[in-house]
């Protein structure tokens, strides 16, 4: 059993920031992309950031420049450094791991149960 458990999510002022954190544990052979997805009320869940086993990285064009995605593969861990936050990244975060639990298995996603992150105005 694979899970993935994020925590970090709070309410906090405009301006500020939060580090969002997503560890995965169980039984795990590797770890490929790692991602954060983000959904706000009444709208789609969205890509935030994601970052390959290598460190290579994407974003969300309305976070560039603001949020940091990084990882420490020795941990399965993922992490989100939000700068600079504002009301619209208002939302729930969910951490995605695309892994094998084993060497015979095939690459499939898992998600965590999601942190409420709240930006107040």
């Amino acid at each position: 059993q694979v899970q993935l458990v994020e925590s970090g999510g709070d309410l906090v002022q405009a301006g500020g920031f939060l580090r969002l954190s997503c560890a995965a544990s169980g039984s795990i052979f590797s770890i490929n992309a790692m991602a954060w997805y983000r959904q706000a009320p009444g709208k789609q869940r969205e890509l935030v950031a994601a970052i390959t086993r290598g460190g290579t990285t994407n974003y969300a064009d309305s976070v560039k420049g603001r949020f940091t995605v990084s990882r420490d593969n020795a941990k399965n861990t993922v992490y989100l450094q939000m700068n600079s936050l504002k009301p619209e990244d208002t939302a729930v975060y969910y951490c995605k791991a695309d892994l094998r639990r084993s060497y015979s298995d095939y690459v499939r996603d898992y998600w965590g149960q999601g942190t409420q992150v709240t930006v107040s105005s």
